[in-house]
């Protein structure tokens, strides 16, 4: 097998830099975009709306009647995680706070989050210990990249799911006076800060090909040259 000089193997390509880049952000937007309540949030001008803000983990209402108590003697305050097991009645309504489009929502981006995390691992490999020179660093490349596509397409399903469903009449009270928040926008710049990581790793992987190529082409010749 060819080995390279140590100070070319070193070095990455300008679309290895800018992938790592582009994949540094997007696990920050969409860590951030996973953890935090403002998926929807209801216009704070409007004092009387029930709802405040909700995530994909968590719900945050100012008051919300309980759509099971007729009586409309029931109403939850303040925020509380969605599996919640100490507030009476939550359990009770949460088919209404997590309905079939929620879930779908939960489950994509959860899978690109766990994308997201696996990547960081590859990407750490890629940036501190891979070289060109090293075995399975092209397979690294690949797989960082595959994973990378599913992660931002998860992601990107999750959005468009949310964004279609999510503010519909009929679900969350007040919907005319609520809107995407800062959560859904992160979650969407992530998820296509994703994609194009993707692109430049697989860039990368088509350089840094070419280069050993070259240098084995290169090696060759000078084989040949050396016999002659």
């Amino acid at each position: 097998m060819v080995e390279y000089r140590r100070s070319e193997g070193k070095n990455r390509s300008l679309a290895g830099n800018v992938g790592l880049g582009f994949f540094a952000l997007s696990f920050v937007l969409i860590f951030i975009a996973f953890c935090t309540a403002s998926w929807l949030v209801s216009d704070r001008r409007i004092t009387g709306a029930n709802m405040d803000r909700l995530g994909l983990w968590t719900h945050c209402f100012r008051s919300l009647q309980d759509p099971n108590d007729i009586r409309a003697k029931r109403f939850f305050v303040g925020c509380r995680w969605i599996y919640d097991p100490f507030t009476t009645g939550y359990d009770e309504i949460r088919g209404f706070l997590v309905p079939g489009f929620m879930v779908a929502t939960q489950i994509f981006f959860t899978l690109c989050f766990l994308a997201a995390l696996i990547c960081a691992v590859l990407s750490l490999l890629y940036f501190l210990c891979y070289g060109p020179e090293i075995d399975h660093f092209f397979m690294l490349i690949q797989l960082n990249s595959f994973i990378l596509l599913a992660g931002g397409l998860s992601g990107g399903i999750a959005v468009v799911v949310f964004a279609i469903l999510g503010n519909r009449n009929g679900w969350m009270p007040g919907h005319e006076n609520n809107f995407f928040g800062y959560s859904f926008v992160l979650a969407c710049v992530g998820s296509v800060a994703m994609l194009i990581a993707s692109a430049l790793f697989l860039t990368d992987m088509y350089i840094q090909r070419r280069k050993r190529d070259q240098s084995q082409d290169s090696q060759a010749r000078f084989e040949l040259g050396r016999k002659s």
